[in-house]
């Protein structure tokens, strides 16, 4: 085992000790009373399974069948979860085969960032993360299930269904992806439309054409955000059936992939011989493992707060120390876009899932000695799923990647670093991305440019104001001013500054796509500004520096000149109504710094 990985391991387990032991003791205390069901009164089980038929009934009634509980975030607007529509149909069919009942426990909301980038909506996004495990919860406290299945892909869906499964973690549950769209347009040639329409050199229709080609079918975005993320660190932790991840919808192994994982959610609950529950699943080492996996494939910082909520879910204490130690000594091996010209759909043809993990095992870089819904060790994760002779199975592996400049070895790394670093400074703490920025631009000194929100700098960006070396920062974006919305739609403008030659930055409270990276940006910044962090002092004409090769950012300023500066409160009002932003301004306040997961469903009465 790499040495650092180890020290970072043992560092979660030691800080975890108290919290992780109460959480342990919590699903035991909550698996003694076994199957709910049998501490239902005749009233509470005649309602919970009305609908079913009279043999579902007798199974119910019996305590001797799994009833698996099943919560989707299906909507038809969303691409990735269309396919989702027909899923309880087939997990019912294929859970009945097998001689068990499953049942629709409840819907989640999923929202597209995609959609709402640049949106007022987008305002709820982040939030919705909790929305979402609070859902979830709402559909699963019925008592009725001896385990779940979780349908969801997108950027904050699968994080709040991790938490709110874990805060069930006497059950097993398995994760159903339901795979990518088919490849369109390059996702190069996207961003390059992007930044002439930035520029004004191409119209909202050729926009429109360029991104209808990108974004064409059901399935999932291609490109490396924070949705296929979320897939990628999921198998990791060992909660989709192996190399299911990236297979495409509406295809033979898709369909097998689906009924064998819905038939796995009822041979692991505790009625048999194989229960494996989520909270005995997700530990210190599997956390660890998404983490590793995250960043040696250049995954979305979006996770640097979706982990760390996920991880506290199961009791388990994880912090930007434990990201900016691990990024340190894991090899970035894939080149999947931003960080690359390939798609998700290259990088799985390339080998895919088992070999990134067969590669990360052999060089030691994750743990193999941890559960997964296949049972004890990761090794089974290196292989791949096929159909042979019109059933499912389970292949080795290619011994070396079909296409190396996507998917690379341990010993020939793109990079020797994940390309993650976590920023110190007067400022506060931030988080950056580097493995998708070009050499030489991993530091950044200039004068600041203040913006108070992303849709200010459009105006100057046109006016030709920004041409010039400069650090934009965008504040007043932080999790409890505004919820952090994403700020995606400032890449093609500062992408365009950056292709003129022009060494610009972003600095920000606020978030950035998890498909972002060729514009250096130090972002979820906190103490945010409505904390009364030194972000709100800042000034036009500030020197800001940047420095991820030895973690700094600073504001060059003197401490007397700082004394002296009065902060003016933003007036937010109204950014906080219309577009159901007002319902959500007592759950904002709640919500924890971005180090802390950004969250509301940890607080303490």
């Amino acid at each position: 085992m790499n040495k650092t990985i180890q020290q970072v391991t043992d560092r979660i387990i030691e800080r975890s000790k108290a919290t992780r032991k109460a959480y342990l003791a919590k699903i035991e205390r909550a698996r003694e009373h076994g199957p709910h069901r049998g501490v239902l009164s005749c009233g509470n089980l005649a309602h919970g399974f009305a609908a079913c038929n009279t043999s579902q009934k007798q199974d119910l009634t019996a305590l001797t069948k799994a009833n698996v509980g099943m919560v989707s975030a299906y909507n038809d607007m969303l691409s990735a979860h269309q396919p989702y529509e027909v899923y309880p149909d087939k997990i019912r069919k294929a859970v009945e085969k097998v001689g068990s009942v499953a049942q629709f426990a409840g819907g989640v909301p999923a929202m597209c960032d995609g959609v709402t980038q640049g949106q007022p909506g987008m305002d709820l996004s982040l939030m919705s993360r909790d929305v979402i495990a609070m859902s979830a919860a709402v559909g699963l406290s019925h008592n009725m299930f001896d385990s779940a299945v979780m349908m969801g892909i997108c950027d904050k869906i699968v994080p709040g269904l991790v938490m709110s499964a874990l805060s069930f973690g006497h059950l097993p549950f398995v994760f159903i992806p339901a795979g990518p769209m088919e490849s369109g347009i390059p996702n190069k040639e996207k961003a390059r439309v992007r930044q002439l329409f930035a520029q004004g050199k191409v119209g909202r229709d050729e926009l429109l054409e360029s991104e209808s080609k990108s974004y064409h079918s059901a399935g999932t975005c291609t490109f490396y955000g924070t949705a296929n993320s979320n897939q990628l660190v999921v198998e990791v932790m060992g909660l989709h059936l192996p190399g299911s991840s990236f297979v495409n919808p509406g295809t033979e192994l898709r369909e097998a992939l689906t009924e064998a994982a819905a038939i796995q959610a009822t041979r692991i609950t505790d009625l048999g011989t194989e229960y494996m529950p989520i909270g005995h699943i997700v530990d210190e080492k599997s956390v660890v493992n998404g983490i590793v996996a995250l960043l040696a494939t250049g995954g979305s910082t979006n996770h640097t707060m979706h982990l760390v909520a996920m991880a506290k879910a199961a009791g388990i204490i994880v912090n930007w120390d434990d990201f900016d130690a691990l990024s340190s000594v894991t090899p970035l091996l894939t080149k999947i876009y931003p960080n690359g010209q390939a798609d998700i759909n290259h990088f799985q043809a390339a080998g895919g899932m088992a070999l990134l993990i067969k590669e990360l095992l052999r060089g030691g870089f994750i743990h193999n000695d941890v559960n997964t819904i296949c049972g004890h060790g990761l090794d089974k994760y290196t292989k791949e799923p096929a159909i042979r002779d019109g059933k499912l199975v389970w292949i080795d592996a290619p011994e070396k990647s079909l296409d190396p400049d996507v998917l690379s070895t341990v010993e020939t790394p793109f990079k020797a670093d994940g390309g993650l670093s976590v920023l110190d400074g007067n400022l506060g703490r931030a988080v950056i991305k580097t493995s998708a920025l070009r050499e030489g631009r991993t530091v950044v000194k200039a004068p600041a440019v203040v913006f108070e929100s992303q849709h200010d700098l459009d105006g100057a960006f046109q006016a030709g104001d920004l041409d010039k070396d400069c650090v934009v920062v965008v504040r007043y974006q932080g999790p409890r001013a505004i919820g952090m919305p994403e700020l995606h739609k400032l890449t093609p403008p500062l992408g365009v500054l950056q292709d003129k030659g022009f060494k610009v930055a972003l600095v920000t409270d606020g978030r950035m796509s998890g498909a972002s990276g060729k514009v250096p940006a130090a972002i979820h910044l906190y103490p945010e500004a409505l904390d009364g962090g030194l972000i709100a002092k800042v000034n036009n004409g500030d020197l800001i520096e940047i420095d991820a090769e030895n973690n700094v950012i600073k504001l060059h300023v003197s401490e007397e000149e700082l004394a002296k500066r009065v902060v003016v409160p933003k007036d937010l009002s109204a950014e906080r109504e219309g577009m159901g932003r007002e319902m959500f301004n007592g759950l904002r306040q709640m919500l924890t710094t971005s180090e802390e997961g950004a969250s509301c469903v940890f607080h303490e009465a």
